[in-house]
């Protein structure tokens, strides 16, 4: 998908350099959302008619987003999809989304992290977590919770490039490993 994001950079750059700090945050959540309802078939095979106008689809998106979440759509994301639009490259904006959430990100010294667990992982529990993996990263953690019942027991951690495996399934494959060695 190298592609993708060579094309999906240059609108991601854009949007961040357009922004203030103070719109980032809520340009960030706008911006995953519309990337949300762009990677739906129904929506992509809409907008690839060749009977259907960039405007036609630009306001059915707004539409379901504004159903969806009751807020108006940011005047700055509103440009975005636009401009993805009248280009054609309303796939590569779940790209764009990613990229402008790393940017977001990397200025505010966050880190995105995926904790994986056998269980669902709320409120307190949640909070206690992210408080000991910040501390075991190092960085500020934004997280999110997937639910992966083949871990047993346990979490896994994704950030960025580095992994951290203390699920049960991770610690049995470690024995099942020196059982044979």
């Amino acid at each position: 998908m190298a592609e993708l994001a060579t094309l999906a950079r240059p609108y991601a750059e854009a949007l961040f350099k357009a922004s203030s700090a103070a719109e980032r945050g809520a340009l960030k959540e706008q911006v995953a959302a519309l990337a949300a309802l762009a990677g739906s078939a129904e929506l992509r095979q809409f907008a690839d008619n060749p009977k259907v106008a960039a405007s036609q689809v630009f306001d059915v998106v707004a539409g379901a987003l504004q159903h969806k979440g009751g807020a108006a759509l940011h005047a700055k994301a509103a440009n975005l999809l636009r401009t993805m639009l009248d280009n054609g490259r309303l796939a590569a904006l779940p790209e764009v989304a990613a990229q402008y959430a790393a940017l977001v990100n990397a200025q505010s010294g966050v880190s995105e992290a995926l904790v994986e667990s056998a269980f669902p992982v709320e409120g307190a529990a949640l909070t206690e977590v992210v408080a000991t993996l910040e501390k075991r990263f190092g960085r500020k953690l934004a997280a999110t919770v997937k639910v992966t019942p083949e871990l047993i027991g346990g979490i896994r951690v994704t950030v960025g490039d580095e992994v951290l495996d203390t699920s049960v399934k991770a610690r049995l494959e470690q024995m099942r490993l020196a059982l044979v060695a």
